[in-house]
């Protein structure tokens, strides 16, 4: 009699196959970070040489001295941190706000408001326009042109309106009950058994701002309020324009070990580092944020 968890020949290959194809798959992801590292603490003048693939040659930290010595990186990460914690406080606190109006069956024009929200989903008013508009609203060369237009997004609205319409209603009419308005009801109940959607959405729109750089190559021209990402496209996208304004800031026996190259590997490392470090943290809240909203019970 045979047992019951012994697995076919196909079965097995089936998943040799399969592990081998998610081995490659993630080399393939994660060899390219490594070799940014790599070289990036490695000493730029022998990187030039080249056959570095696995560990540094001659380990230097000299190009990332070079990048916390300007001032320039600084104020950038400083704009960054800004508008990624005021930009995602204010995007999650006006879209669940909305969400909650969403949510209530006696809102007039409910689906009307519905139908204008799902067109805005896939369909936009062009680049020009945008601009044009911005500009109207004199948010050029202003730190809110990175958070107003960023305060509130549909496509979140759908997610949180899909957990809050499993929240049961005697929380609110308990609360209706003890006298709560429907702002207090909002923020003493409805946020609170929320958290997990709350922080799935502060994630989503944190990397957002964190990793927004086309922002600030299009409305922004005062370089002291360009976030981290723009810094680093106009280092990398200027050649060695950047790069060498950098290192000629440094000292010269610094500036012999750094080269250009190793300058811009050393601030992709920089500007990708708080970001890689803080998603572990809010990993778990992000995957039951979105498994909440689809297991009934």
């Amino acid at each position: 009699m045979f047992s019951m968890n012994r697995r076919t020949r196909g079965e097995v290959v089936f998943d040799v196959v399969n592990n081998l194809l998610m081995l490659i798959v993630c080399f393939l992801t994660l060899y390219p970070i490594w070799y940014v590292l790599v070289n990036a603490f490695n000493d730029g003048t022998d990187a030039m040489r080249g056959g570095i693939y696995w560990f540094p040659r001659i380990f230097s930290i000299d190009s990332f001295r070079t990048v916390f010595h300007s001032t320039g990186i600084m104020t950038a990460m400083g704009i960054t941190v800004a508008k990624t914690v005021v930009g995602t406080v204010l995007h999650v606190f006006f879209t669940a706000m909305v969400a909650y109006a969403f949510s209530r069956r006696e809102l007039i024009g409910r689906k009307f408001y519905m139908l204008i929200g799902t067109i805005t989903m896939f369909f936009g008013g062009g680049l020009i326009p945008t601009y044009l508009l911005i500009r109207n609203l004199h948010l050029i060369d202003t730190f809110w042109v990175y958070i107003i237009p960023a305060a509130f997004s549909f496509w979140d609205l759908i997610i949180f309106l899909t957990f809050f319409r499993e929240i049961p209603d005697g929380l609110e009419e308990a609360a209706k009950i003890d006298g709560a308005n429907d702002f207090k009801i909002f923020y003493k109940v409805i946020i609170p058994v929320s958290m997990p959607v709350v922080a799935t959405i502060a994630l989503f729109h944190g990397v957002y701002q964190w990793n927004d750089y086309f922002t600030g190559v299009i409305y922004i021209n005062n370089m002291d309020l360009q976030p981290i990402q723009t810094f680093l496209y106009r280092v990398v996208a200027s050649s060695s324009t950047g790069a060498n304004t950098m290192i000629a800031a440094m000292p010269s026996n610094v500036s012999r070990a750094v080269t250009s190259q190793s300058l811009k590997l050393a601030t992709m490392v920089v500007t990708t580092a708080p970001i890689v470090f803080v998603y572990p943290f809010l990993q778990k809240y992000f995957v039951k944020g979105f498994m909440i909203g689809s297991i009934k019970g």
